[in-house]
């Protein structure tokens, strides 16, 4: 049985060191349910542990990337009224774990984003390594719209991001932003036409899966981790880093294609 499986909602493929993930629920946007969230988790926990996968790739399919959460379907369900505290119960398990997991796992994670990235979904470009956009795709905050408050790291990231001024004016006035204003201001990693948006990724993913993995996933570990360190503390992460990335096989490739002067031919090892 493979290691990797689709669930409703959620197609998954292998190949060449890429594990791609799709958001395949075109009908609604491809706004997550609570099956599509556990695939997503399941899926990219496995990767992480996976040497054979050197980069992540999220997209969703049809004309949108995700359109948020389904709370409609979520609302709709018959049952009896939760007991109180049962959201603060649940989201750790779930959409929190999910944005927490693609910011911390130790292998590059790349967002392809078009048509809208709203709520969990634009979360969810956040905290990848990489999204790149439409430059006519929608990001969106809709809580301030809906009356609710903001969910899945979005008052965590989204500051990090664009800082605190822009961040407010998203997430408290809800403003729309096209793809190219989202790269103007930080928040994706870059927005190209619609055209040119498969050769990006594509480009982007071949250069991540072709590089010295271990090297890129400690290097991600460290600017996570960078915000809520001490400087002193900081250094001696690096140090604990520099320790095991110069033991791996990728770096010693690399010494030796900077002794004779070619490109190095890493395999994430």
């Amino acid at each position: 049985m493979t290691k990797y499986n689709a669930v409703e909602g959620l197609k998954v493929a292998s190949a060449d060191g890429v594990l791609d993930l799709m958001l395949d629920r075109s009908d609604k946007r491809n706004s997550l349910n609570d099956v599509m969230v556990a695939g997503l988790i399941d899926a990219i926990s496995e990767a992480g542990r996976d040497e054979a996968v050197r980069v992540i790739v999220l997209r969703g399919a049809g004309d949108h990337f995700c359109g948020g959460f389904d709370i409609i379907a979520r609302n709709s369900e018959a049952g009896d009224r939760p007991r109180v505290g049962s959201i603060q119960r649940r989201l750790p398990h779930q959409a929190h774990g999910l944005v927490a997991l693609i910011a911390t796992v130790q292998t590059p994670v790349v967002c392809v984003v078009r048509g809208w990235a709203a709520g969990i979904g634009l979360h969810l470009a956040l905290a990848a390594d990489f999204a790149i956009a439409d430059d006519q795709a929608r990001l969106w905050e809709p809580f301030a719209e809906r009356g609710f408050t903001p969910d899945s790291g979005g008052t965590w990231l989204l500051p990090r991001r664009v800082g605190e001024v822009r961040a407010r004016e998203v997430l408290l006035l809800g403003r729309v932003l096209t793809g190219l204003e989202a790269a103007e201001w930080g928040m994706v990693h870059r927005a190209v036409p619609a055209v040119d948006l498969e050769d990006e990724v594509a480009s982007l993913v071949g250069q991540l899966a072709s590089g010295p993995t271990v090297s890129l996933g400690l290097t991600k570990w460290l600017l996570h981790v960078a915000p809520s360190s001490s400087f002193e503390g900081h250094l001696h992460d690096e140090a604990m880093a520099l320790e095991l990335s110069s033991r791996s096989e990728d770096f010693r490739e690399g010494f030796a294609a900077y002794k004779q002067k070619r490109p190095p031919r890493f395999t994430g090892r």
